[in-house]
């Protein structure tokens, strides 16, 4: 399941209040549009800058309930030059949580690094990362303004961190 040969950390991307944005006033909007996916309206993030500055860093994945749905859609409303692995959750997806996806990002991640960048991380999901033997990073975003700046700092300074991290044990 994992892209073979590739030495990146993984950066597991959420859709749900990290890309498709909800929960802000009205009148209020983020920076954005709606558009229509799958006949419902979805406030999409112009974050696809952002999300290029990682893919330079990182395999990206898709780690959403919207599973291929995200493919179908994303990479042309985000400026994505292609499409981009994605979980399968084999229907155990529950809105306002993400604790269902472990199973499958752990399956996925192997004993890779891996950071995760989603809005409903649990207490499970703390857990089961400060347990993983890999190095592992829970980036919590806000449902109503998503993937920031601050955000892709952070995810750059860990893979900047794990690199340096490698370069010594090789030396």
């Amino acid at each position: 399941m994992t892209a073979r040969g590739n030495t990146l950390p993984i950066l597991f991307v959420d859709v749900d209040g990290v890309i498709s944005l909800f929960g802000f006033p009205p009148g209020c909007a983020p920076e954005g549009r709606f558009s229509w996916i799958n006949g419902v309206p979805h406030f999409i993030s112009p974050c696809g800058p952002r999300l290029q500055r990682l893919a330079d860093r990182y395999e990206l994945v898709w780690a959403t309930g919207w599973e291929e749905t995200a493919n179908e859609y994303l990479p042309h409303l985000l400026g994505l030059p292609e499409a981009l692995p994605c979980l399968t959750f084999d229907g155990r997806a529950e809105f306002g949580t993400a604790h269902w996806k472990l199973d499958a990002i752990e399956e996925y991640a192997a004993d890779r690094p891996l950071a995760w960048v989603d809005d409903s991380l649990t207490e499970d999901c703390h857990a089961w990362a400060s347990e993983r033997q890999a190095p592992t990073l829970l980036v919590q975003t806000k449902s109503d303004v998503g993937l920031r700046d601050e955000h892709v700092d952070e995810l750059l300074a860990w893979a900047d961190e794990l690199t340096a991290v490698s370069e010594r044990r090789s030396t």
